[in-house]
């Protein structure tokens, strides 16, 4: 069920999917620390579609945090990101805020296995695709699963959140 390509890929994300059943397959790479996107420097390292590869991103709605996860080519819509979640207003989400309450650091946030349960949205772009790739819980591990799986573990949902840059 599980096939890793990198042994230390032991992460609270892993961790959840397998728990839960959930295939997956665990991708590693070179994180450089002076990349200054994590996501497109995954979709590079990994030679993956960017449209396939997505980021994990905390925002306020409402004062209350939530997650959307969009392509990484793409940026949130924190109004459309309201929306899906019955809010009128959204923010980023401090990053020191948002590495507490997952137990991820920035750049490794991954939408699984969060210390604390978030309201999570994925992009509806994700449906199309038989298999998506999101962080795997740190800097340079990527997991390809699929997207209604992603929801499923994360109890999230799909909406339009996703705008160009």
């Amino acid at each position: 069920m599980a096939r890793r390509s990198d042994a230390s890929a032991g992460t609270p994300a892993t961790l959840a999917l397998a728990r839960a059943g959930v295939a997956f397959t665990a991708l590693g790479y070179e994180h450089d620390p002076r990349a200054a996107a994590y996501g497109l420097e995954a979709a590079d390292k990994l030679g993956l579609d960017p449209d396939r590869v997505f980021k994990t991103l905390l925002a306020t709605v409402d004062g209350s945090l939530a997650v959307g996860i969009v392509p990484v080519a793409m940026q949130l819509d924190l109004k459309a990101l309201a929306g899906a979640l019955g809010g009128k207003r959204a923010e980023m989400a401090e990053p020191a805020v948002a590495e507490r309450k997952t137990g991820y650091v920035v750049g490794g946030i991954s939408p699984i296995g969060q210390k604390t349960a978030l309201p999570t949205v994925l992009d509806e772009s994700a449906i199309i695709c038989e298999s998506i790739y999101v962080s795997g819980g740190r800097r340079g591990l990527d997991l390809e699963l699929a997207p209604d799986d992603l929801i499923a573990v994360t109890g999230g949902r799909y909406a339009p959140i996703a705008r160009a840059r």
